[in-house]
């Protein structure tokens, strides 16, 4: 268990963090949500000791391991099996199976093994961050953003993990239903306070949502008799009669606190700019194949027309081509044979990763809005900038100071203001927080024009793709229906299943019943004090039912014969029972939760040893 105890951090005259106290318990596994830049990664970073609080205390058992997904890259070893095996404790380094099983899981192949961590691209060193991560098997596992750097069939393999996964665990991701997958708890940062509720993303901002409208019907009325008392002192203060009634109203207005109004807080709300197009086809694609050397082309003979108002998700592996079709049928590269035929009056809006490298880094967010296009002026410029969390003077930022998520954001909205009929869209929801991912889908949802979008996400997939091309066993295909239908009739499974199996078959019969036997013993060890805490919580609960009975009976006796001190030693014990009904029963869900996820993790530790 780790707690935080009325911690504040800000920076300069900027409070991020104001009074926060919370507890991670024992097999939680939390959600830490909140809005881009209102204090997630802070958090994280103050919880891993790479920043300190400015106030408060955290806690932390004695011996407890705190493990966090590093971005920085620093590899020792030749190759990533042997970089990978670093992350499992140093007596166990020669069981190379468990490093090769989570390196299959994140997409390496076994030709992979071999290669030298800096052979990689970005993305895959940082899987092998988390692969080292994984392996070491910390009590507190803490994720910030892993799904960036995966695929699909990577992220539906760490969500299996982390569902199995017995220690306790933070994340943070832009993807809600991965996130609502796998938590128990989320952990929320709202108006500089937290709030922990059990459950997923929807309960916790209903939640939010409830309290923040009765908190603000409870001001106004507060308000209404507030003008009340003062419209009252104001025309009865002179006449004697009432002068005692209006001095009391006085006295009652000084003691009444008000109740401050709630801060709007800016959301990510916008629509892309459509303009119409009189066409059945927009875009064809013939026999187009491309590669970027000539002994290992990515895509090869390539068909598909796409026609007004369709929704298209391009999805698969990385490494697969997803991207570089993207390019293709938007017209950023050329394919080495085939063609691209588009409609005379197609105009596209284009998102793509790369091309956050061609902002002008000496111009302002609102001179780089303003350049998108001529019928673009300086207000429009404005107003998007503040729909994408650039209002007043930060409009007025350079590009080249910020950050690699604010250049995304710029990106986006130069998408959203050149006018358009079809949208190439690469990965939208990366660096977007989970709010603004949600607005993102209303836009895309909204728009009247054809959609062409690479993305990850399953809840987009399942949302609007009414169509699909699949990187999938080496070649691609389009799938004529929704991500829904395609799970049912295709789905990835059999996708290069031989590089995600567990290498167990090097391992003779004698050696995996001493493994299975050590999982046992393990087992019976991890669950042992849970089930007799369980048992013994849950004779302590009866025994406090009966009691709370007794009590109730006692009091009414006592009320019944008006004895004073008897109400007051009956009331302060039946309260106490209470406390601790309501405290243990939280405690045994606790318990239970526990129990089923340690269960679950052992029990597919055996199933992979056969």
């Amino acid at each position: 268990m780790i707690s935080i105890e009325n911690m504040s951090k800000a920076y300069g005259a900027r409070e991020l963090l104001k009074n926060i106290s919370f507890r991670i318990n024992k097999g939680e596994k939390v959600g830490l949500v909140g809005r881009n830049g209102h204090g997630k990664t802070t958090l994280m970073r103050i919880l891993t000791g790479e920043e300190e609080q400015d106030e408060g205390l955290m806690n932390v058992p004695k011996n407890y391991q705190i493990g966090y997904l590093k971005q920085q890259l620093d590899f020792r070893m030749d190759n990533a099996l042997d970089e990978a095996a670093l992350g499992l404790p140093e007596d166990e380094r020669d069981q190379t199976w468990r490093a090769e099983k989570i390196l299959s899981g994140l997409g390496f192949s076994e030709a992979d093994f071999k290669k030298h961590p800096s052979e990689f691209s970005g993305g895959y060193q940082v899987r092998l961050n988390l692969v080292k991560l994984l392996l070491s098997e910390p009590d507190l596992l803490m994720l910030d953003e892993p799904t960036n750097y995966l695929d699909i069939t990577s992220i539906r393999w760490l969500e299996d993990f982390l569902l199995k996964w017995s220690g306790e665990l933070i994340l943070i991701t832009h993807d809600r239903s991965f996130m609502d997958k796998v938590v128990t708890h989320i952990l929320g940062i709202h108006r500089q306070k937290v709030k922990k509720i059990p459950g997923n993303t929807d309960k916790f901002y209903e939640q939010v949502a409830t309290e923040e409208e009765i908190y603000e019907k409870t001001r106004q009325n507060e308000e209404q008799k507030r003008k009340d008392m003062e419209q009252f002192i104001t025309r009865f203060k002179s006449k004697a009669s009432l002068a005692s009634r209006a001095q009391s109203r006085v006295k009652a207005l000084e003691r009444m606190g008000e109740l401050e109004k709630l801060d709007d807080i800016e959301d990510l709300e916008f629509k892309f700019n459509h303009t119409p197009i009189r066409a059945k086809e927009l875009l064809t694609a013939k026999n187009i194949s491309f590669g970027y050397d000539k002994n290992r082309q990515l895509i090869k003979n390539f068909n598909i027309t796409i026609g007004s108002d369709e929704k298209i998700c391009i999805i698969g592996k990385n490494g697969r081509g997803k991207t570089t079709l993207l390019k293709l049928l938007c017209g950023i590269i050329k394919p080495d044979s085939g063609e691209v035929s588009t409609h005379s009056n197609l105009r596209a809006g284009i998102y793509e990763q790369t091309n956050v490298l061609r902002l002008d880094m000496n111009a302002t967010i609102e001179q780089e809005l303003i350049n998108t296009d001529t019928v673009v002026d300086k207000q429009r410029a404005r107003d998007v900038a503040g729909t994408m969390m650039f209002s007043g003077d930060e409009a007025l930022k350079k590009i080249s100071v910020l950050s690699g998520g604010e250049k995304s954001r710029v990106m986006l909205a130069k998408t959203i203001l050149k006018p358009s009929n079809i949208l190439f869209l690469d990965e939208p929801t990366n660096h977007l927080d989970m709010q603004s991912c949600d607005s993102l889908l209303a836009a895309i949802d909204e728009f009247k024009g054809s959609v062409v979008m690479v993305t990850h996400n399953e809840m987009f997939l399942k949302a609007f793709a009414e169509r699909l091309i699949v990187f999938k066993n080496n070649c691609i295909e389009v799938f004529e229906g929704g991500y829904t239908e395609f799970l049912k009739k295709v789905g990835w499974d059999d996708d290069d299943s031989s590089e995600n199996s567990a290498p167990t078959s090097s391992m003779n019969k004698k050696e995996l019943r001493k493994l299975r036997a050590e999982v046992i013993s393990e087992k019976n060890k991890a669950l042992k004090p849970i089930e007799d805490e369980v048992k013994k919580l849950e004779k302590e609960l009866e025994a406090n039912e009966i009691k709370i009975d007794t009590l109730n009976t006692q009091l009414i006796s006592a009320s019944g014969e008006g004895d004073s001190d008897m109400i007051a030693k009956f009331s302060k014990e039946l309260d106490d029972a209470k406390i601790f009904a309501e405290t243990g029963l939280e405690r045994l869900l606790e318990l239970t939760d526990e129990l089923s996820t340690k269960s679950e993790f052992y029990e597919a530790k055996l199933n992979d040893l056969g």
